[in-house]
């Protein structure tokens, strides 16, 4: 466990108290994300307006000081996906003892899904000199430990993750949705992060509505279909 992770998982239980630390770490999350979303969208149109208003809505609840505490966590974050190139809020989230709250919903341990992404990726047919996409489809992304993982494998074979890995991660739960997007983006890597039952309502470019869409800055940089 990283610095950052402990000083992150002790901020949450120091500010544990009118609100549960839950309900702090799915707030903080998603108002880092739609900051993050926002900021690189040009067009105001309605859905950056919807999104404005749930960012505003989460401050209102929380105290100045608190709200100094919110940017020091999102410096963290950052402090620890640079430190180590890990699923950083999954680990937070289980540490801190989130997940046993919630029923049903816990986070792999991110050496499992590295060793999964090492089983899964075949090195050997990648070329590290081609340019070409390498595109990876996540049905159930969780926090993004999976995601992370696959990036992770490239990077330390030598593969430019930022410019050539292409994602499409989707889940049911919206704070996964946010913890994926939040950190991907973070991590430069171009994704689409999809709100939605993958199973009855996978994605479609045309049906998905946009408001259950989140793009990262690198896949909007990036000029992805």
């Amino acid at each position: 466990m990283t610095d950052s992770v402990k000083e992150l998982i002790q901020m949450f239980e120091g500010m544990s108290g009118r609100y549960s630390g839950y309900e702090i770490f799915s707030d903080w999350v998603k108002a880092s994300a739609l900051s993050v979303c926002n900021t690189c969208h040009i067009i105001h149109d309605s859905v950056w307006k919807e999104r404005e208003q749930a960012y505003l809505d989460i401050c209102r609840k929380y105290k100045q000081e608190e709200l100094v505490m919110f940017a020091r966590m999102l410096t963290l974050l950052i402090d620890g996906l640079t430190e180590d190139m890990t699923d950083v809020l999954g680990e937070v989230y289980m540490r801190a003892g989130l997940g046993s709250k919630i029923a049903g919903q816990f986070f792999t341990p991110f050496h499992l899904s590295e060793l999964c992404a090492r089983v899964c990726v075949d090195i050997r047919k990648i070329d590290p000199k081609s340019t070409e996409p390498i595109t990876l489809s996540e049905p159930s992304c969780g926090g993004g430990g999976m995601i992370i993982a696959t990036a992770k494998v490239l990077r330390d074979n030598g593969i430019n993750f930022q410019r050539r890995l292409r994602v499409l991660a989707q889940d049911l739960d919206w704070k996964g949705v946010y913890m994926t997007y939040l950190q991907l983006s973070l991590l430069g890597i171009q994704a689409k992060v999809v709100q939605g039952d993958t199973l009855c309502n996978p994605y479609d470019p045309a049906r998905t509505p946009r408001s259950h869409i989140l793009e990262t800055p690198a896949y909007m940089m990036g000029g992805l279909p």
